[in-house]
């Protein structure tokens, strides 16, 4: 009992702070309308939270109050989820009433329980099924009378292996007869018929964060970002150390927002997080992520999610820091990022290096993202996924010869031909070695000698990254669990994902002057930005679980 009441006075401290910081309601609302064309703030309403929440005067009123104090301006009404559609006349009636509060409204689909069910996934289903794809054609119909912008949610995929999936797929893999079935389909049953009913709907498709799957299960990224309107990605990596949902490190959400633009472009839409699995700190650092990934909206799943269990207080943070995530997200608008070269190319298979620059962007590894080999690159890092590049050992050989510093994995090493594998033994090549398990699998996990790469020690970690970030005219010395992000060619920010404060020594070549831009969360200082006399580093302390962002000045005379 005593445990629990310290726990109640420590959250009411924690709410009574959080609400001192921030803007008042109507305050944040103004201020995010008027920066929504930098970034905007959105919320989805599932079937199930239009049916209980907006059907009558107080729900809609409530509704829109909370939407308004949490710099939410635009929010998606869903049709269907779960073999459940949301009653039409409400739909209707919540759509007129949002538009007329000032909000953007659009529509949003999860093909969840759509009909036959896959024998793998739960609620997914077998979209060989006949009369299933007709479900399918029959839910957009709907939803495309109702809304000129429909999303839809990520689960449009199948892992079904039934008879009938069997049968069908014939001599083809698992990957190439979901592939072509989900672009069949989603032509077929989503676009065709959409337009049918309304020739200005745009449709989107937002994947989910388990990138390095996608194709396994039918996600096309070639192919569905030509075909949809738009695209959107999932940035919800939630708390890291909650096995439930896959102990995921925060800067996935940043590589996989760079991924989706490399390969959609100005489609590239927004990226959705959640509260599921997360604490108010873990919460708002998926917000701080998408924003850094130059995502240009962020969906918050979901209005029900929100406001149970630890929702409230993830939403009190969030609202604390919008202004400065508007200001984060003005900061790196249109600016080129740099980086250490990723390259996945599209429907790849990861082999045993799955995920990994998830894990190694918390190394102080500032990355960009490329699906297709990164030639002008100043540094590289190289995995397996290469492997799926046809011309890897050309491009490979044309980037050693021009003495640019790579970090190979010893998987990707392991698995070259001979020839090549030994030009890899030049002396700008550091291997990362991840002790791989020698047997062959076909879908690999997350290998523990990669989620135990944030204990290296700082001495290592700095040999690591000095030759990738010299190419790239920077240096850092610092701990793991701080990560470096790098815009045009005088932005920076270095966020620090420990819980606690750490040093970091930061300098950049030809530039010896900087000020900072910003701090999060909302009122921590600025630093002062002075490097010590004689020292070439800039030296900084960095908070707990905190953010910097600052950029190169002309030095005063």
């Amino acid at each position: 009992m005593f445990k629990r009441t310290i726990a109640l006075i420590a959250l009411f401290i924690l709410t009574g702070v959080l609400c001192e910081n921030r803007l008042p309601a109507e305050d944040l609302w103004q201020t995010a309308q008027s920066q929504a064309a930098t970034h905007r703030f959105s919320t989805l309403f599932t079937a199930q939270d239009v049916n209980r929440y907006l059907k009558d005067e107080k729900g809609l009123t409530d509704a829109v109050a909370w939407c308004r104090q949490t710099g939410v301006t635009k929010v998606y009404l869903e049709v269907f989820r779960g073999n459940f559609y949301a009653p039409k006349d409400t739909l209707i009636a919540a759509r007129e009433r949002f538009r007329k509060e000032g909000f953007i409204v659009e529509g949003c689909v999860t093909p969840t329980a759509v009909g036959k069910l896959s024998n793998g996934w739960k609620e997914i289903s077998c979209y060989t099924d006949i009369p299933t794809q007709e479900n399918v054609e029959k839910i957009f119909r709907t939803a495309a009378e109702l809304f000129d912008v429909v999303m839809i949610d990520d689960f449009w995929f199948t892992d079904c292996s039934c008879n009938a999936c069997q049968k069908a797929k014939g001599d083809q893999t698992w990957s190439q007869y979901r592939l072509a079935l989900m672009d069949k389909v989603s032509q077929e049953r989503i676009l065709k018929p959409a337009r049918e009913v309304n020739p200005k709907v745009k449709i989107i498709i937002k994947y989910p964060e388990w990138y390095d799957k996608f194709h396994e299960r039918g996600y096309d990224v070639a192919h569905e970002s030509e075909l949809f309107d738009f695209t959107w990605i999932g940035t919800e990596t939630r708390d890291p150390d909650n096995a439930e949902w896959g102990k995921k490190p925060q800067y996935s959400a940043y590589w996989i927002s760079q991924w989706a633009l490399a390969f959609s472009g100005d489609k590239m839409g927004g990226g959705w997080y959640d509260a599921l699995g997360t604490t108010p700190k873990t919460y708002v650092e998926q917000a701080r992520q998408t924003i850094l990934g130059q995502c240009r909206e962020s969906m918050l799943f979901c209005y029900s999610v929100l406001h149970g269990n630890h929702g409230p207080q993830d939403a009190e943070a969030l609202r604390t820091e919008v202004p400065g995530l508007l200001k984060l997200a003005a900061f790196v608008k249109g600016e080129k990022t740099r980086g250490v070269a990723t390259f996945k190319p599209m429907n790849s298979d990861s082999g045993p290096d799955v995920y990994l620059f998830n894990f190694l962007g918390m190394l102080g590894l500032p990355m960009t993202a490329a699906t297709t080999f990164p030639t002008d690159a100043p540094s590289l890092l190289l995995t397996t996924h290469a492997l799926a590049d046809p011309a890897l050992e050309a491009e490979s050989l044309k980037a050693l010869a021009a003495g640019k510093p790579i970090l190979i994995t010893s998987s990707l090493k392991a698995a070259l031909p001979e020839t090549l594998r030994a030009k890899f033994d030049a002396p700008q090549v550091r291997v990362l070695d991840l002790k791989t398990p020698p047997e062959k699998k076909e879908s690999y996990e997350v290998q523990e000698s990669v989620r135990t790469l944030d204990k290296m020690p700082q001495k290592e970690l700095d040999a690591l990254r000095a030759p990738l970030l010299a190419a790239l005219g920077v240096t850092l010395s610092a701990p793991a669990k701080v990560s470096l992000y790098l815009y045009g060619n005088d932005k920076y920010v270095l966020e620090n994902f420990n819980d606690e404060p750490v040093t970091v020594e930061f300098s950049a070549k030809n530039q010896s002057a900087f000020e900072p831009v910003l701090a999060l969360p909302t009122g921590t200082p600025l630093p002062a930005m002075k490097a010590e006399p004689g020292k070439p580093a800039l030296r900084l302390d960095l908070p707990p679980r905190s953010l910097l962002a600052f950029k190169a000045v002309a030095e005063k005379k």
